[in-house]
């Protein structure tokens, strides 16, 4: 054989080799989601025990848990309402083992609430996947003595500096939503944060404080059982799981009212797609199974699931809605 024809034949040898490895590669699961987890996964709660949030957190991670034949522990890292946490979370390796079980707070109020931050949780962290959204909710303790916004506005007003209402913590969408309500309603509700709603709920329960905001899933149960009593969803419809609530939309003169909360989950910036993937999609089928969706839905909070394109692109528009709702409250940032 001449040496031309055997190097030309070498030649398309090794292309053909390498055509066969591409296509091999490109039909084969990704190789670090097939490995993925090797230890046990964190999934960090920003927040005390307790809340809507640590709630939906352990029954997503003991389904995981089975899913992934690793254990998924929930870690809770309470403190500046949230950021903390998500601080944390943003400085871990980003391998997929450890994730941030988010609220609105430290995601896309900080930001604009505050004038420097130790990350930026749009560049530190990957968005994984919107969990789930749940209405927040005005609660009042029985002996306060009001069952409606405008008996609520009537009452504040006519004692006004001596009515307080807990949230789970300073620039919380609670919060907002709280000083939103002040400023609409010319009223003057004393804010007093706690580190997460679980602290929030257990006062106002207890009569220490007589009125809360916080998310229906942690209130739930103490509102069926009359501990409670449900003033109005801050949301612009009622809730399917409870028809009964009233939106604070609905008072006269609070038309166009609106506070929405929600559970989403992240990753370290630079955590490999194909894990982010995988743990999104796990997430979408253990919210979303029949059994689970009836169980959240009993709990207050609306099973979602969405893609990370999906909740990159809700997290924006969730932004831009905070600011605006930061600014019309007259707040500056810290």
């Amino acid at each position: 054989m001449k040496r031309s024809s055997f190097l030309a034949a070498a030649m398309y040898a090794a292309i053909y080799a390498a055509m066969c490895a591409a296509l091999s590669l490109a039909f084969a699961p990704p190789a670090l989601a097939q490995a993925w987890p090797t230890r046990p996964v964190t999934l960090l709660v920003p927040y005390a025990p307790g809340g809507g949030h640590d709630t939906m957190a352990r029954l997503v991670a003991e389904r995981l848990t089975a899913k992934w034949g690793q254990t998924v522990l929930v870690e809770n890292k309470a403190g500046a309402n949230g950021m903390i946490g998500a601080e944390f979370v943003s400085h871990a390796p980003p391998d997929g083992h450890t994730l941030l079980f988010a609220s609105p707070a430290e995601i896309v109020i900080a930001p604009t609430a505050y004038k420097s931050m130790r990350y930026d949780p749009f560049n530190d962290l990957a968005p994984v996947t919107l969990a789930g959204m749940t209405p927040l909710v005005v609660v009042a303790n029985p002996s306060a003595g009001v069952k409606t916004i405008p008996e609520l506005i009537a009452k504040v007003k006519a004692n006004p500096g001596k009515f307080s209402f807990g949230t789970a913590g300073n620039a919380s969408s609670q919060h907002l939503a709280g000083v939103l309500l002040n400023n609409m309603a010319g009223i003057d509700l004393v804010h007093i944060p706690y580190k997460g709603a679980g602290p929030a709920t257990t006062d106002v329960v207890g009569g220490q404080t007589p009125l809360a905001i916080v998310g229906m899933a942690p209130v739930m149960g103490y509102i069926k059982s009359g501990k409670l009593v449900a003033l109005a969803v801050t949301q612009s419809r009622r809730a399917s799981f409870a028809p009964d609530i009233p939106t604070v939309a609905e008072t006269p003169g609070l038309g166009g009212f609106e506070a929405t909360h929600w559970m989403g989950v992240f990753a370290p910036a630079k955590t490999p797609a194909d894990i982010v993937k995988k743990v999104q999609a796990d997430i979408h089928d253990v919210v979303n199974a029949p059994d689970m969706k009836a169980r959240l839905l009993s709990l207050g909070i609306e099973p979602v699931g969405s893609t990370p394109a999906e909740f990159k692109s809700f997290l924006a528009a969730d932004r831009d809605r905070f600011a605006r709702m930061f600014k019309l409250t007259g707040l500056s940032p810290e």
